[in-house]
Parts: C-alpha cells; structure tokens; sequence
C-alpha cells in the first residue's frame, strides 16, 4: 500500500454538471502507476467511453501532478492534463505538460489530481483553498484574455493563488486552444476548448499543506549527485538564462530567469519585458523562433513583432505551434490562387507584419469570418476548402497539426517515436535531439566540445540499447532505441520531470556519460519505495501499453495506424537552422550528412515489425497481446480488449 510520502493522498473530483465534489484515495492508482500519466490514464480508461468526443460533458479533464513535485532541486514540480483532445484528427486521448507552480498548490491544497466532469450551464470558475472547493460564477470573466483572467482572480483572491485559465479561443471552442497558468505556463492539445466547452474560465488554487519525503537524508545524497552532474553538465545548460542567448528575438528587450519550482539549477523560461515596460511574456526556445523569420524578412530594423505575437497567442489562448503550421499552409494557399487577402479577411500578402497576425490570430480565436474555417484545425479546415487545399497540407505536419521537428529523415529511431503518439512527444524527440546538438558542436569544431562519436556511442550503449543506435545510416538497432526511449520516458511523465533536465545523457567531466538511474533514486528517498531503474522502465512500459489500449479501443487500427507523413517517403530533407547540413553520425561515427535523405518505406516497416516483437505485440496486426498486458500487471485492460476483439 503506498505511504503518504510524496504523495498529497487524494484526488479530488468536481462534476460541473450536478455542482457534486468528491474525493477519492489516490493509493488506489499510485501502487500501479506512481503518479502523472499514468494515474490519469487509469481514470480515463475507467470513466471515459471510447465514443465521447471532446467537447462532451462526459469527456474529463484529468489535472495530475507527480510524486516528486514539491521538492526542491529534482526539476519535479510540473503538471499535465489529459484528456480526449481536440486538436488530434481524428480526436483521441491526448495531453500537455506545464511548469510554473500551479500543479505545486494544487498538491500543497492536499489533492494529487484534478478530475473535472460534465458541464456547467453558465460560466464558472473552480476556487480551492486546503478544504474549501467551490464552483463559483465567472460571467463578469468572460470574454476576457487569459492574462487578464489571471490578474483579476489574483487582485481578487490574494497573489498567493495559482490561476490556469482559458482564453477567447477556449471559450469559442478553436481545436487548438491553451490553457494558461501563472509563469506563463501552457499546455496545448486543445485543451484550452475543452475547458471552454465545460464552461469553465479558470481554476485558482492555493495550498498550504506540506509533503514530506521518505528518508530526507537520502533525499539530500541524490540532490548533492544532481547538482554535481548538471552544474557540470550539457553545455546547452550554460546559455540557458542568460539575456545575451535570446537578445536576437528583441532588439534591447529586458530579460530574466523564471524558473519552476524545484529547478535543479537552469530553466529556459524567460520573463522577456516590452521597451516600455509595458508588457511582460516568456521566451523559450519555440516561442523565442516562432515568427522570427518571416519578421525578420518583413522589416529591415530590429522590431518587438515577435514579442508581441507571441503575447498576443498567450492572451487570447492559442497554440504558437500550430498557427505556425498554419502559416505554412496559408501561404501556400495564397501562392496557388485558393485564398486571397479579399476572401480571408486577413492580409496574407503582409505575413511577418505585426498587422498580419494581429488579423489571423483575432478571427482564429473569435471564429470571425474566415477565422471560423480556420478554428477547426489545418487538416479540418483544408477538408472545408476541398481537395486541392488538402493536397497541400499532409508532407509537413505532425497529428496534432505541428511542424516536425527532429526529424525521423535525420533521426531514423524517431520514425516509431512519431507513429506511435497521438501528439508531437517532444519530451521523447529531445532525449536523442539534445544529445545529436552537442554532437553536431563537436562534429563543427572538436577543439571546444567533448561529445565525439565515441562519446555518442557509449551513451547509445547505456541509454537506447547498443551502439548501432548512435549509427544514424542505419535502421538496425533503432527499435531498441525507441523502444528505450518510450519506457524511460513514460516513467518520467508519471513522476513528471522536467523535459531539459532529464534524463541527463551526458555531463561535461568524467567520462561524459550521464546517469539514468538518478530517477529511480530520487523516487525512492521521496515515497519509500526501492525500485529500480528496470523496475521503474516497466512501469513506464505498463502505461504506454495502458496509452496505446486507450488509443485502440478508440479506433487506432494498430500497424495500419502506425504511419508517419507519406512525404517523409518522398520528400527529400533540407537542413535547418539548428543544424543547417542535417549532419549525422554514421557508419564508424563517420560526420555524415542527411540533406537529402528520404525514410525509407521496408526499412521503415521492418522496423515496426522488429519494435512490435520487443513490445510483445502481435508483429502482423501491430495489437497487443493479452499475454503481454497480463505480465504488465493490466488483466482489466488485457479482458477489456480481448472481450472487444482488440487484443489477440
């Protein structure tokens, strides 16, 4: 039975239908799925029917947090919310992981978890404060920008309350809509409209619990062996938060750190401040390149546009992301002659302008005219439109309606990382891609950077499997290597570690190996429980399967659904800015390049053949056995499936 350490002990249920709230003992799921994505796709799987669609009142929004939020120093403190999302085509379970503090008050209030059901009949907002949860009105919140939301109920109810909000485009239900929490935090998937369907602005919470720690002395060893590793760790940490490395976005801009709680010591979120000092935001990586190009194209000096847009998508509660895509497509609507400045509404002929995206982006969220169109996501907006516009939207865009990044041309292992995820798993694609950038250092100039080739294939041995994973004009060993990758990292969104932290692949000193079992460790000086590396990557491995059972008892057609964009098979690959010459370890840890490269279509179904037979699925079908979800201690779901025909 788990103990009380690391954990709050309940989660608490609200059903904005009948105004009921509940609790439930978290125990009940945190013995088999520890915390974070697991827990929440226990309870999706009980309470969701795979036919719901995600504005339905029986859909949930299933806030959870992890173990080890809380506790300084283990970059452990973020959040995530799940649900059936929907910005996926077709819509399935999906979720989003956000930092900032708000998941810490949600814990600290003595709820591990957030499950939210049904629908109100007029706008609300959730107050939580310790014991005292009410379902209170938000008409005079209506309407208003996520920001301002925020600043409203925290001039109301004192700054100590943490705010997650929805924005205009949550509340006109635009399939790519975020949520928005205090230090700027997002989440997408679409979720800010699932929020918005529920008729739901904002949840405020504050917490004045404390969470203790099974043994703090080994807490204290883990958090001494940390800080030993990343205070001499990656050198893309270095960088990271200091105003100089981001000062391209804005000419003269005013910056500074703003780290989550519990940082292990550097974070990429930014408070940038406007030159007047009027408006604050974040900058991170997506966000400090987002629009940058096209701004940097439209005018000849340095302008504050990008800030602005960036500001402007937080506010009204869209995702960057997948207006960037839908840039792409628009324009290529543009140059073919299906969309005009005259029949949009939006000055296409202007993109990188401040007045270009103030346009897009305002008919986007209020579904004004063309914007209506848009609201529905690319692929559903270029169904709207017809055939011609459909042809132009599939060679570039991940499910969620997101630009590929990490690329399976270059990355052949991320081919399965992209096929098996209903979202762009960036958390998945960053531990192959962050260890590939300092590589590529090292590749361009060897006399300032120690991750070699040699280097790369000692930590391909110990974190994806064997060193074929570090040989990048292969498709050997690359289902190991995905196959690793998702139990690690599985594991990980159950505890919810920050993304840039862990795993720590690689350190500076020694022998430049990182240590993978610190996880582990950390999870056992938090609750009490002893388990392993292994034993921690199969409980990772238990709730991808719970994932994927999820995602088949939705409709995923298992192999059949395992695709990636049928450009990537034909669509040679260009470079880009983080790696112009797409360079590549090969053969012998040979500088290769992968300009050029298409996926190759056997190799690719070869591969999926091998990583089914090291899951234990059924190699043919791509389902899983009931064999294999027994052994991972999942009879319900192995009955379920094979009751449905859907596991053999």
């Amino acid at each position: 039975m788990t103990g009380q350490y690391g954990y709050a002990g309940k989660i608490l249920r609200v059903n904005l239908s009948s105004g009921e709230i509940t609790h439930t003992p978290t125990a009940k799921y945190a013995d088999r799925f520890l915390g974070g994505r697991g827990i929440a796709a226990k309870i999706y799987w009980d309470e969701v029917p795979a036919n719901v669609s995600a504005f339905d009142p029986e859909n949930r929004m299933i806030f959870v947090t992890g173990p080890l939020a809380g506790f300084g120093g283990l970059s452990g403190s973020r959040w995530q919310v799940c649900g059936k999302a929907p910005a996926m085509t077709p819509e399935e379970f999906s979720y989003c992981n956000l930092g900032g503090r708000w998941g810490w008050q949600l814990k600290s209030a003595g709820y591990d978890a957030l499950v939210i059901a049904g629908k109100s009949e007029k706008p609300v907002y959730l107050f939580i404060q310790d014991d005292s949860v009410q379902i209170r009105d938000a008409s005079a919140l209506w309407g208003k920008s996520t920001v301002k939301t925020r600043e409203i109920l925290k001039n109301e109810l004192g700054s100590n309350f943490a705010v997650v909000a929805c924005g205009p485009a949550g509340e006109h239900l635009v399939s790519y809509a975020i949520l928005l929490a205090d230090n700027d935090a997002s989440g997408s998937s679409g979720f800010g409209a699932v929020m918005g369907s529920k008729n739901l602005k904002a949840i405020a919470v504050r917490g004045q619990g404390k969470v203790n720690a099974a043994s703090p002395e080994r807490l204290t060893e883990v958090k001494k062996h940390v800080r030993q590793l990343l205070w001499k760790g990656p050198d893309y940490q270095k960088d990271i938060g200091k105003p100089e490395a981001h000062i391209e976005v804005v000419s003269g801009q005013k910056t500074k750190l703003d780290l989550c709680l519990g940082c292990a010591g550097f974070d990429g979120r930014i408070i940038v401040e406007s030159r007047d000092g009027t408006k604050k935001g974040k900058s991170l990586c997506g966000s400090s390149l987002f629009y940058l190009d096209k701004v940097n194209k439209y005018y000849s000096e340095p302008t504050e546009t990008t800030f602005y847009v960036n500001r402007l998508c937080d506010e009204y509660g869209v995702d960057a992301l997948a207006i960037e895509s839908m840039m792409k497509w628009l324009q290529r609507c543009r140059h073919t002659g299906i969309l005009t400045d005259e029949n949009t509404g939006i000055p296409l002929s202007k993109i990188g302008s401040l007045e270009y995206m103030e346009a897009l982006v305002r008919k986007m969220s209020l579904r004004e005219g063309f914007g209506d169109v848009l609201a529905q996501g690319i692929q559903r907006a270029a169904a709207t439109l017809g055939a011609k516009a459909e042809e132009l939207v599939g060679d570039y865009i991940s499910k969620a309606g997101h630009l590929l990044s990490y690329c399976p041309r270059t990355f052949p292992a991320h081919g399965l990382l992209y096929a098996m995820e209903p979202r762009q798993a960036v958390n998945q694609l960053h531990e192959m891609g962050l260890v590939l950038f300092q590589w590529v250092n090292w590749a361009n100039n060897p006399e300032n950077s120690y991750l070699s080739s040699e280097v790369f294939r000692k930590i391909a041995a110990r974190f994806w499997g064997s060193e074929l994973a570090a040989d990048f004009s292969t498709y050997d060993g690359k289902a190991l290597a995905a196959a690793a990758i998702q139990d690690r990292e599985y594991a990980k969104e159950c505890l919810i570690l920050c993304d840039f932290t862990w795993p720590v692949t690689h350190t500076m000193d020694g022998d430049h190996i990182g240590d993978p079992s610190i996880d582990s460790k950390m999870l056992a000086a938090v609750t009490g429980r002893d388990i392993d590396e292994r034993g921690l990557y199969r409980i990772g491995e238990k709730v991808f399967n719970l994932q994927r059972a999820i995602h088949i008892r939705e409709g995923h057609k298992g192999r059949a659904s395992d695709m990636i964009p049928e450009a990537l098979f034909t669509t040679p690959l260009k470079g880009n800015e983080m790696n112009p010459k797409a360079q590549a370890p090969g053969k012998g840890g040979e500088i290769t390049s992968r300009v050029g490269m298409v996926v190759n279509r056997g190799e690719f179904e070869r591969m999926k053949s091998e990583y089914y037979q090291l899951r234990g699925w059924d190699v043919v079908t791509g389902l899983q056995t009931v064999q294999r979800l027994v052994e991972l201690d999942l009879p319900e779901i192995a009955k379920e499936l094979g009751r449905r025909g859907l596991a053999l």
